[in-house]
């Protein structure tokens, strides 16, 4: 594991955040959404907000490892097989040959910004939808949050598929 390309893969949504969300790009757009004003965020304890946003994040990334990283499959696989534990047991050896033979396929970062598009489509997209229907929110609030959503999943996908 590179646990380098982990936390920057975490550091995608904060980032990413900082950015996205700032009133030179949509941030002035995101606080129309929400009918905030800039007295709004006084009061707000940023470190904290910040420091769970960076712990859910980390969060995310197991999820998202499974989606790109083919190979962590054959793992879950045969890993309650007896001798798994044993590098000379049969299983073992099976392993270490299928991934020196297949352990680098589709570990690209394009690879890993594919899933995470389609992490973004299929999870992250109807979650925004269905709240902000609830919520009585437009679609420029799901657009602004689901586009942010994509750009971080699809770099944090493309950062732990060729990285990590």
């Amino acid at each position: 594991m590179n646990y380098l390309a982990i936390v920057g893969a975490a550091l995608v949504p904060l980032i990413v955040g900082m950015i996205w969300y700032s009133p030179k790009v949509f941030g002035n757009t995101w606080m129309q959404v929400n009918g905030f004003t800039p007295e709004h965020s006084k009061g707000m304890n940023m470190p904290l907000i910040l420091g769970v946003m960076v712990l859910m994040s980390f969060f995310m990334l197991a999820p998202i490892g499974m989606l790109c990283i083919h190979q962590l499959h054959i793992g879950s696989i045969v890993a309650n097989e007896e001798g798994m534990k044993d590098p000379n047991s049969a299983v073992s050896i099976m392993v270490k040959n299928f991934m020196d033979a297949y352990g680098t396929n589709f570990r690209t970062f394009k690879h890993g910004m594919f899933h995470g598009f389609l992490a973004s489509v299929m999870f992250a997209l109807p979650i925004i939808t269905i709240n902000s229907l609830f919520e009585r929110r437009g679609w420029k609030y799901v657009a602004l949050h689901a586009t942010y959503w994509a750009v971080c999943l699809m770099l944090m996908g493309g950062i732990l598929c060729q990285w990590a």
